[in-house]
């Protein structure tokens, strides 16, 4: 998987979760750049066909309130650059401080994964059937 696709993956799933159109997100990115995306831009970039400034990457990050290394997770085994292919637990590395001196190693890992169960937690379903289970819980002592 290009890069590109595994940015444009994540633009989708987290849209999806916000319940934003393509539309609204265009919208959205608009108040951080110089003009709104068209429908047709975020399609683009949510299949992997375009290339991103840091800026735009920066506005993605904040018009779907989240990180910008976030933005570049990735499920697949491989990611492939212009020149050579990285696995997945080198390009996980780049994502995360890499210096062995800093007192806050391994940090960046715990919040991440924190962030993965913040948004599974955060799913509509799973609050439906954590209610289902308090009222369940209260009719039967």
């Amino acid at each position: 998987m290009r890069v590109e696709e595994a940015i444009g993956r994540q633009i989708a799933r987290l849209r999806a979760e916000r319940r934003l159109s393509l539309t609204e997100l265009g919208e959205a990115l608009g108040r951080y750049l110089d003009r709104p995306w068209s429908r047709q831009s975020v399609h683009q970039a949510e299949r992997g066909q375009r290339l991103f400034t840091a800026a735009e990457l920066t506005a993605l990050a904040l018009a779907l309130d989240t990180s910008v290394p976030v933005l570049f997770r990735a499920e697949d085994d491989r990611i492939e650059l212009p020149r050579r292919v990285v696995s997945q637990e080198e390009y996980r590395g780049i994502l995360l401080n890499r210096e062995r001196d800093m007192p806050l190693d391994g940090v960046e890992e715990l919040i991440i994964a924190l962030h993965d169960i913040g948004e599974v937690l955060s799913r509509p379903g799973l609050a439906r059937l954590a209610r289902i289970a308090r009222v369940a819980g209260t009719d039967h002592p």
